[in-house]
């Protein structure tokens, strides 16, 4: 940092120990809730809670509030010494049989993570103007307002392999403006779908938009040419031309929070199908979902070497409106109001819960999920964005007399767990939780959304534990592939 932002040195300093409470504050909620097979019992106090893991250790803290966003841990403490930092709590956990091997390796690697996590927090905290700033103006400007990054991720803010400077170049909090590089594939050597632009073609070459820091780091030796200054959006990989037009999601393979972010052929070849399919089925929605079309994607059959090109949401805001990404709503002024989290609450509900029942369960947690507001906030419409993890059930759509599209692989199932899982972990334990910040806001958002709303076997179990994912199991369960989940109890239904 020295070398190259000197002035953000006292900045970064004071922004430390917020940022250790964030991971810390996070890490608690894991522990406290998610299925980890070397936590033996839970021991719940008026104020605090007592972790008995294997080996006879005791990890005491705070009463945890599974949907808070604030950072409220300072401290817990293992066996009665006190840890204020994330990496060096788990450090210092003792799990029989973990010392060595694929345990022990993940352990290790996550404690490394929190580190990173905790560093570029308080590097994106400190390189916040001072000050008040004017409302954003531009969806861009929107998402490049969230700061902290994932709301409930002990992993918030982890880049592994991003130097300081490769922060502040590419990191949207920094915002920067980023220049893609295009890496020139033939034809017959690219699977494309949907309509790949004229000005992405050379000849019988195809142009794959890459991030920069792939080309620098992961597509060595790769011939790359200069392509158009981008913003990047919340989920870094992202971006929206200076210019305007398609935002381009492009591979990045490094581990942001959970996953490595490339693009799988899989997403590539049946991108055209699901973005044609869930366009047809929001028609059905009376204008109040609208769906932004996946209009190209290419792989150069590697998902190292692959790009999406998205319709941008801006492409459905009418005069005086502005489409804002949910996560970006959060701590901000309307998201304190509770009028305006009931009125967000049951648009979205409403919406999602009829996509649902439809055969459709969207990922909309608050990257995806966009709302269109009024010149004075009200929450008017819903648009969704990046269609590569929804699940379509071909159950439910029959039942509706709904056409099937011809799919098969993951994003088909009619597990109605699986279905739930996906839909409410995102936007109810996600969307609505995290905008709502605390889990008395939360469950009077919630009970607001669901009241008057036909009731359905759906919504039913949205009055119950709602399932999330289990974000640190996953990451100490090396060889376990795919999601894992767990519940979380409901909020008190009335604030």
């Amino acid at each position: 940092m020295a070398g190259v932002r000197p002035g953000l040195g006292s900045a970064y300093e004071a922004a430390l120990e917020g940022a250790r409470s964030a991971v810390l504050t996070r890490l608690w909620r894991s522990l406290a809730f998610e299925p980890l097979p070397w936590v033996l019992g839970r021991e719940h106090g008026t104020d605090s809670l007592r972790l008995l893991l294997a080996g006879g250790g005791r990890l005491e803290g705070p009463r945890p509030d599974p949907y808070a966003t604030d950072a409220y841990v300072t401290e817990v403490r293992l066996d009665g010494r006190p840890y204020r930092q994330a990496a060096r709590l788990v450090e210092a956990l003792r799990v029989p049989h973990g010392a060595a091997g694929p345990l022990g390796a993940a352990f290790a690697s996550f404690a490394a993570e929190l580190d990173d996590s905790t560093a570029s927090l308080a590097l994106s905290r400190a390189g916040q103007p001072a000050g008040e700033r004017a409302g954003p103006a531009t969806g861009w400007e929107w998402e490049q307002r969230v700061v902290d990054g994932h709301p409930y991720h002990p992993n918030c803010r982890s880049r592994p392999g991003f130097s300081v400077a490769e922060q502040l170049a590419y990191a949207p909090e920094h915002g920067p403006l980023v220049r893609l590089g295009l890496v020139p594939v033939r034809a017959r050597e690219c699977l494309v779908s949907g309509e790949w632009p004229q000005e992405l073609r050379d000849g019988d070459r195809v142009l794959v938009p890459v991030h920069p820091w792939q080309a620098e780091h992961v597509l060595k030796g790769e011939e790359v040419l200069p392509g158009a200054a981008a913003h990047p959006l919340m989920a870094l990989r992202t971006l929206a031309p200076a210019a305007g037009g398609a935002h381009v999601k492009t591979a990045l393979s490094t581990r942001l929070t959970s996953s490595v972010r490339d693009i799988s052929a899989y997403s590539v070849e049946t991108a055209a199908v699901v973005s044609a399919f869930a366009h047809a089925l929001a028609e059905r929605l009376d204008g109040r979902l609208h769906v932004t079309r996946t209009l190209g994607a290419a792989t150069a059959y590697s998902p190292d070497l692959a790009a999406v090109l998205r319709e941008p949401p801006e492409a459905y805001a009418r005069a005086g409106e502005q489409v804002v990404a949910v996560a970006a709503l959060a701590g901000s002024p309307l998201a304190r109001s509770e009028q305006w989290r009931a009125r967000f609450a049951r648009l979205a509900l409403s919406v999602c819960l009829r996509v649902l029942e439809l055969g459709v369960a969207l990922e909309a947690h608050g990257q995806n999920l966009l709302v269109v507001l009024a010149p004075d906030g009200t929450p008017l419409r819903l648009v969704y964005r990046d269609l590569a993890d929804i699940r379509i059930s071909p159950a439910r759509l029959a039942r509706h007399g709904l056409p099937v599209p011809p799919l098969s692989g993951r994003l088909v199932t009619d597990d109605e767990t699986v279905l739930r899982r996906k839909a409410f972990g995102s936007l109810a334990a996600g969307a609505l939780a995290a905008t709502a910040g605390s889990a008395e806001a939360f469950g009077a958002a919630l009970a607001a959304g669901l009241d008057g709303l036909a009731p359905t076997a759906d919504s039913a179990a949205l009055r119950g534990p709602l399932p999330v994912k289990a974000l640190t199991l996953m990451r100490l369960s090396p060889g376990v592939p795919g999601d894992q989940w767990t519940e979380l109890p409901a909020p008190p239904a009335g604030g």
